[in-house]
């Protein structure tokens, strides 16, 4: 059996991670064989050869030298230097903490937070969880967490100070647009489960409230989408405020109950590394027929977006609100042997008529916003606004 130079293959791996090509090589005693990826030939690694063994040498807490940690620490090094806060690396525990999330339930606080305009921003409290309670908003800032600023953190890094176990508590320190200074708001953790779907009739008005693109939402929205049709409903809301996204699989199948087969959902636009990718309707149709229109806000990004985006461009349903977020890019997650991943964004979203929703987001067809005023007095014209543009189809 053959003996594996421990040393040399760590060496070698930490450096292809620095590189940025996931490649690694191994070498057996003193024959090097032929590696299954192989680092690039113009990269020299000197210099971080030389910073690692200056650390090895002289780095006086002998202790904090975790090879584990190095090679972690170099791979989230490597990804934040592309500026994208959509590509990220998780260790094992951040993988397990990040599935938890896009599965429904993990606990927390429930909200989606982005950074936008370089600042640490809510895209949405989720519904009834704590964030909502507690007066949290879509569009806040989030100056500080507990005792942390925000100024130079990352995603990931906010959401594993702001988790934690139920009934433990944590302090944002919020900003609003319209408040003079900034407030901090005690939030007590919960076990947060993500809603997904939800029914109200108003007269002959069928208002279907999506809250994440979850992996249960599809489901969910199919059951509810029988009751509508053995409802009395004659029209449609379809309500995507304060939806932060999900999987991009669950809305193209709703989007194939409002769309006829084979109409294009969204494009995926690859930069050119490979043909785009047009994802189309594949669902029944059946809701086809009812007038429909759509409540969007900041709050809406993501799958949320391309829902809105389809229905518009194909059926020209009318958006009604405030500007969504803006938030159009395709991440894939890689998975690692040791239970560590990298969420890469691999493609930026099209309209079906060609419109980036990167960082642009949708603009209403017709304006309606919810003052602070009338969130705190229960009124929502925007709803009103939906209801009677729905009402002169």
């Amino acid at each position: 059996m053959p003996v594996f130079n421990k040393r040399n293959l760590l060496y070698l791996f930490i450096a292809v991670i620095l590189a940025g090509t996931f490649y690694f090589g191994v070498w057996v005693g003193k024959e090097q064989k032929q590696c299954r990826f192989c680092a690039p030939e113009d990269i020299n690694f000197s210099l971080f050869w030389d910073a690692y063994h200056r650390l090895q040498e002289k780095y006086v807490d002998t202790e904090k030298l975790d090879n584990q940690k190095i090679i972690y620490g170099a791979i989230s090094g490597m990804v934040k230097s592309l500026e994208d806060p959509y590509t990220v690396f998780f260790p094992p525990e951040e993988t397990k903490k990040f599935m938890e999330e896009v599965s429904g339930t993990f606990e927390g606080i429930g909200i989606e937070i982005d950074v936008k305009d370089n600042m640490l921003q809510v895209i949405a409290p989720l519904e009834g969880m704590p964030a909502e309670k507690a007066g949290i908003k879509a569009g806040d800032k989030i100056l500080k967490i507990n005792d942390k600023i925000t100024g130079d953190m990352s995603i990931d890094e906010a959401i594993n100070l702001i988790r934690g176990k139920k009934g433990t508590e944590v302090t944002l320190t919020i900003f609003r647009d319209g408040w003079k200074e900034s407030k901090e708001i005690k939030i007590v953790r919960d076990l947060i489960i993500v809603p997904s779907v939800k029914l109200k009739f108003k007269d002959d008005i069928a208002i279907i409230k999506i809250s994440q693109f979850s992996e249960k939402a599809g489901s969910d929205f199919n059951k509810i989408a029988y009751e509508v049709l053995n409802s009395s409903a004659k029209k449609i809301i379809i309500d995507l405020r304060n939806n932060p996204g999900g999987y991009l699989e669950v809305s193209q199948d709703i989007a194939g109950w409002f769309l006829e087969k084979g109409q294009i959902v969204v494009v995926e636009d690859f930069g050119g590394k490979a043909e785009n990718n047009e994802y189309l309707a594949q669902g029944n149709g059946k809701l086809l027929s009812y007038p429909t229109v759509i409540l969007i806000d900041g709050g809406s990004a993501s799958a949320s977006e391309i829902l809105a985006g389809a229905l518009k461009d194909n059926r020209n349903i009318k958006l009604i609100g405030e500007k969504s977020f803006g938030k159009g890019s395709v991440q894939q997650l890689e998975n690692f042997e040791d239970g560590s991943s990298l969420k890469i964004t691999i493609a930026k979203w099209l309209t079906p008529k060609g419109k980036s929703i990167s960082e642009v987001g949708l603009e209403p067809d017709i304006k309606a916003e919810l003052t602070e005023d009338d969130y705190n007095n229960n009124r929502d014209p925007q709803l009103d606004k939906a209801v009677e543009t729905v009402n002169n189809l």
